[in-house]
């Protein structure tokens, strides 16, 4: 039996269908035990199947010619338009990707029982990438539900790059030209938190600490770079009143909340909520990669981990951001939990002259 119908199989991925009335199959091979009745359902089927895979073949080929025509034309007529057209087509692209990571990665901290703190640091700054990248594209997505209002949002997002699309739909030029103005708005603020904490320490000089401290500004106001033991030095003064993460005026924590690209129009028990969830992100993320080391970047992981910690790396040649970073980790690994709040006035402590003073610095000088 089991002979037969492996003859059988043999011999049925030979036939030839040409049309319901043939009975002979190639090779001079004859199907005796199937009728003709079954040999024309059998027929059909097959010539069917073949029909719609032809179907399916022409309908996207005529598809693909529509769509090479289309990009034709509009890299013709319209090239700026065509240059934005492929970046939104590599930006979605890069968005599914991140996506199917992202679901990798908790997959495996599901299976793993993982904390978020036990991720690498490239999965760790996945997770906070694509979660920062939501959060900006959730207005875009409410604005388009309404009917044929989604014509409206891709006007609003051509005019508009900066302030409605993520990174992942800008050109490689606005990538550059974007970070350069949100790092001139985040440098808007080092001189008011400069000014907030020097109000600190003329609460009372006597302190030595509050002395160091008040010195420590100074030289940055006066465009110089500290060094880290010298930042370290005061280190305590952030543990606690009047500098801790849970003591800092609302006012204070307004000007902290813009260093790290936040919303300061929120109230006060908010923004400290989200201040400390940023700061200790932040520190988990230092850990991380100092585990790695920072040797192991790409260049574009290089820039990008100096740009969230304060410096505008993409003015910057890759030798000077790997030595900014050190620096950074450097004072980072020495720090507590309890001590975060010396990570975040480290954005402007380090980089508000890094490599150079800004010219506003050296006209107060």
């Amino acid at each position: 039996m089991a002979l037969s119908c492996s003859r059988l199989c043999s011999q049925l991925s030979l036939i030839r269908l040409c049309g319901p009335g043939i009975n002979r199959i190639a090779h001079g091979f004859h199907l005796p035990n199937m009728s003709r009745q079954s040999r024309q359902v059998l027929c059909r089927h097959y010539r069917s199947s073949e029909v719609r895979r032809g179907l399916g073949r022409y309908v996207v080929s005529k598809l693909q010619w529509a769509n090479t025509k289309y990009e034709d034309f509009l890299r013709r007529r319209f090239p700026r338009f065509f240059q934005l057209y492929q970046t939104f087509l590599k930006g979605f692209k890069v968005l599914f990707q991140d996506a199917n990571e992202v679901g990798r990665i908790r997959a495996k901290m599901s299976y793993h029982n993982m904390e978020v703190q036990d991720l690498p640091y490239r999965d760790m700054e996945k997770l906070r990438e694509y979660r920062r990248n939501l959060i900006k594209a959730i207005p875009s997505v409410i604005l388009s539900i309404p009917p044929f209002a989604n014509y409206l949002v891709i006007v609003i997002m051509y005019y508009f790059p900066r302030q409605f699309l993520i990174p992942v739909f800008w050109t490689p030029k606005q990538h550059v030209e974007f970070r350069g103005v949100y790092h001139t708005l985040r440098a808007q603020h080092h001189l008011p938190v400069l000014k907030g904490v020097e109000r600190i320490s003329h609460q009372n000089s006597n302190d030595h600490l509050l002395s160091r401290l008040k010195e420590l500004c100074a030289k940055v106001q006066n465009g110089e770079n500290p060094e880290v033991s010298e930042i370290l030095a005061v280190r305590s003064l952030f543990d606690g009143p009047p500098l801790g993460i849970r003591t800092m005026n609302a006012n204070h924590m307004r000007h902290i909340s813009r260093l790290l690209f936040l919303t300061p129009r929120l109230p006060g028990f908010l923004i400290y909520w989200r201040l400390k969830s940023h700061a200790v992100e932040l520190l988990l993320l230092d850990r991380a990669l100092s585990k790695l080391g920072p040797h192991q970047l790409s260049d574009s992981e290089l820039r990008q981990a100096c740009y969230l910690r304060g410096i505008n790396s993409y003015s910057l040649d890759v030798y000077q951001c790997r030595e900014w970073l050190s620096q950074w980790l450097q004072m980072s690994s020495s720090l507590k939990e309890s001590e975060v709040s010396l990570l975040l006035h480290c954005i402007v402590f380090l980089s508000a002259n890094y490599p150079n003073p800004p010219s506003s610095h050296k006209q107060e000088a």
